[in-house]
């Protein structure tokens, strides 16, 4: 047992009572309660975290979500990946969320889906990355070509999806495509054009036809008609009819592919010279 030194006064006598009085009330080693508290704690906000990660985050209490960023679990961070086209404000948007909101709040899957509706945003990933993290990974869609119809032009991706139809002339270099059922016929289309790319640089428009083949316009006023089916090879032997005898170059109207074993070419017809000028007959005048 302990020796208890004299009290050198009636005052210290008093504080001396009181500390002992006190440390009878108190556990021998207050760190390692308040850890052992901390950490049950954090056991608690990991568990919630754990089951709401299960239910998407709709059973949470506003007063739990609170208790929750108050032990760090609010979002601190935001990370994006595969963002270019699609504005940084659109996804906060989406997200409704900022800093030091209560991670736990945020649904993933219904985040997802908002983020799905953008028109640039092909598919979306969602992770909450406890403690304080958001991670959005994007696919955004690729531009593919501009697409008319009825008057109207609209940008398509390579699924055939209209992705906008605002500042159009950033987008001036792509392929026109024109009529029904071009969007979805489009990317086989330009994978074939690209096969033989001196001659494709001389497209500026592919007309579908009764949803079924493609005439193809050129800058020289010359319409191919490709065939509907293996228009890949109809376009390989027209580009090297164009190596063999300058078809570019000559004064063409129309080619038509269509037919397998042969090329039908519609030469441009010449004007019509109009008719030599008649000279009026003067008659002559008696004197």
């Amino acid at each position: 047992m302990g020796r208890v030194k004299p009290a050198q006064s009636l005052d210290a006598a008093r504080l001396q009572l009181l500390r002992r009085r006190i440390q009878r009330y108190m556990p021998r080693h207050p760190v390692k309660v308040l850890a052992a508290g901390a950490s049950c704690l954090a056991l608690l906000v990991i568990g919630l975290a754990a089951a709401d990660r299960f239910d998407h985050g709709s059973r949470l209490s506003g007063a739990t979500l609170a208790a929750t960023a108050a032990v760090g679990f609010a979002v601190a961070d935001i990370q994006v990946e595969g963002r270019d086209m699609t504005g940084r404000d659109e996804i906060l948007r989406m997200l409704g969320a900022t800093r030091g909101t209560p991670i736990l709040s945020i649904d993933p899957v219904r985040v997802k889906q908002q983020l799905e509706t953008l028109p640039w945003i092909r598919s979306a990933l969602v992770e909450r990355r406890l403690p304080d993290t958001i991670y959005i990974q994007l696919a955004e869609r690729k531009p593919l070509a501009l697409w008319q119809r009825q008057g109207k032009t609209a940008l398509i991706d390579h699924e055939g999806v209209v992705v906008t139809t605002e500042h159009l002339e950033r987008y001036s270099e792509l392929l026109l495509v024109v009529g029904d059922g071009a969007p979805l016929a489009a990317e086989a289309l330009i994978g074939t054009l690209k096969t033989e790319p001196a001659l494709m640089k001389h497209v500026t428009a592919a007309v579908r036809v009764s949803e079924r083949r493609w005439d193809l316009h050129l800058d020289n006023g010359i319409v191919v008609e490709l065939p509907e089916l293996n228009y890949a090879d109809a376009w390989s032997r027209l580009a090297q009819i164009d190596r063999d005898h300058g078809l570019m170059a000559r004064d063409i109207e129309r080619v038509d592919l269509r037919l397998p074993d042969r090329t039908v070419i519609k030469v441009t017809p010449e004007p019509v010279k109009p008719p030599p000028a008649k000279h009026p007959r003067v008659a002559a005048r008696s004197t």
